[in-house]
């Protein structure tokens, strides 16, 4: 009788649980949370502002453009000699160890310095590419958190964080869509003395360093 009694116990509790879900399912439906997720750069680079700053970018810039891809032919043209020469002399029978040191020094420094020489030549537009990029990321987040909550999603994550995930949870062309209505389009030009995001923070953490080390020692009272 006392085995009779656990066993009614136990299957009574088990029905319960079966049960309680379906009871319950409505409450939990109205609290469930949907996730998405959304790759921003790759938003960004698809974005109507920034495929259009790029094509302006080709006109805007076109001398820099045009002056990079000369100097790197000319570049081009100097270093590959020096390269066949060093790969000459690296398979001769016995190559002289000094001299394919020295060779090689003379190609990674011609390569360095000339990689340097194109990078101020393309600096204007570099500045240009990180002045429309701000400008994007700028109403980035307001496309998310609007497109978020057109499709009821609560939380947004990157790709980098997600293991695996099924289509239904990518977000990235509903991002997309309210990020071109919101910003149709952006400036190629920074404004005079315009600097990247990164820079001003560096600046301002600077100032306020020195604002620090200027200011007067509090006593210890």
């Amino acid at each position: 009788m006392k085995l009779l009694t656990k066993t009614a116990l136990a299957a009574g509790l088990a029905l319960a649980s079966l049960t309680a879900p379906l009871a319950t399912a409505p409450a939990m439906a109205q609290t469930a949370q949907k996730i998405a997720i959304v790759n921003l750069p790759a938003v960004i680079a698809n974005s109507t502002a920034y495929q259009a700053a790029q094509t302006a970018q080709q006109t805007t810039y076109a001398a820099q453009l045009q002056q990079a891809e000369q100097r790197r032919a000319a570049l081009q043209a100097q270093i590959n000699p020096l390269m066949t020469a060093f790969q000459t002399a690296r398979q001769a029978a016995n190559p002289d160890q000094a001299a394919l040191q020295q060779q090689a020094q003379q190609i990674q420094q011609l390569q360095q310095s000339g990689q340097a020489e194109l990078n101020q030549i393309l600096a204007p537009i570099s500045r240009s590419e990180a002045y429309v990029t701000e400008q994007i990321e700028e109403r980035l987040g307001a496309a998310v958190q609007a497109a978020a909550q057109a499709a009821g999603v609560t939380l947004v994550v990157s790709p980098d964080t997600v293991l695996w995930a099924d289509n239904s949870h990518n977000l990235n062309e509903a991002v997309l869509n309210q990020l071109n209505t919101m910003l149709p389009s952006v400036q190629v030009t920074p404004p005079e003395g315009w600097v990247p995001r990164e820079m001003r923070q560096q600046q301002e953490a600077a100032a306020q360093a020195q604002a620090a080390q200027g200011q007067p020692a509090t006593s210890g009272r």
